[in-house]
């Protein structure tokens, strides 16, 4: 007898392609039910990896073993006579069948979801929803002068003064880039388009703003401008007393960390340090 006609013989073919269907099925239903309940992808993975092994597994026990009315024995251990592989192999057959059906029936219920009209359920489109800003990432920024806008040219310290605070303040954000106070200040004064200046500072945002002082009033303008398209990101104005220019300082700082948290995938909220209280004369004698 050929090798072919003794694997026929055993079954080997049956088994083999009842374990296929069967296994089909059991990954068919399996990832629909791992991507329920959100299951990792490797859990999927380690059962296939069974599957394949428990194939092998099949093949040689349908090879090496035969099942009898007595029971499971060893193939060489039967008599041809009392074989009954026949009666076995139309067993295979008709599971196999029944495994077939249910494997049809799946496909079936999956791909076509009828209505009770019996017609496929349409499927709804989701309505356009706002672009979501949060999914492009701003890593570097750079500070621009603020742009003293008083009567008085030598109030121009201050105004630079207020830069540079919030300068080092973003700089101390571990995820944030910041391009230097040397380059940033060369700008000073030049009338250049902020997407100009953006590429050569190799940032991609700009923080700008300008300062006015009258009398005993401060207001000050900040601006956070995407360099790509050179449209505002964040705009605030702050009017206040001269007498708590620190303060001023540190509203202004965390109002404009907070802004660039909503493109910076940083992971928690920087602390933004609060200045000491200081006289305005001080200040003002230091600069």
């Amino acid at each position: 007898m050929s090798f072919f006609s003794e694997l026929k013989r055993r079954n080997v073919f049956r088994v083999g392609i009842a374990y296929v269907v069967m296994a089909w099925l059991v990954l068919q239903v399996t990832d629909v039910v791992l991507n329920n309940i959100e299951a990792p992808d490797w859990v999927f993975y380690v059962l296939l990896l069974f599957l394949a092994v428990g194939f092998l597994l099949a093949m040689f026990f349908a090879w090496a073993f035969e099942l009898t009315p007595e029971g499971i024995k060893r193939e060489h251990e039967v008599d041809r006579s009392e074989s009954i592989t026949s009666k076995t192999g139309r067993t295979f057959d008709r599971a196999t069948i029944a495994l077939l059906v249910v494997a049809v029936a799946f496909l079936v219920g999956e791909k076509f979801i009828l209505d009770d009209g019996g017609q496929p359920v349409p499927v709804i489109e989701a309505p356009p929803t706002e672009i979501d800003m949060t999914t492009e990432r701003y890593d570097s920024i750079g500070v621009l002068p603020f742009t003293n806008m008083s009567n008085d040219p030598d109030q121009d310290y201050f105004s630079d003064g207020i830069a540079e605070e919030l300068l080092n303040a973003l700089a101390k954000l571990k995820d944030l880039q910041v391009a230097a106070r040397t380059s940033s200040f060369a700008f000073k004064g030049q009338q250049q388009d902020i997407m100009e200046i953006g590429e050569k500072l190799n940032v991609d945002t700009m923080l700008e703003g300008s300062v006015r002082k009258s009398g005993t009033r401060l207001r000050i303008t900040a601006q956070l401008i995407d360099v790509d398209n050179g449209y505002h990101m964040w705009s605030e104005t702050y009017d206040r007393e001269l007498t708590d220019i620190f303060e001023i300082q540190d509203e202004i700082t965390a109002a404009i960390v907070e802004a660039l948290l909503l493109h910076l995938d940083t992971g928690e909220t920087p602390a933004v340090a609060k200045s000491e209280e200081t006289s305005m004369s001080a200040y003002d004698a230091y600069l």
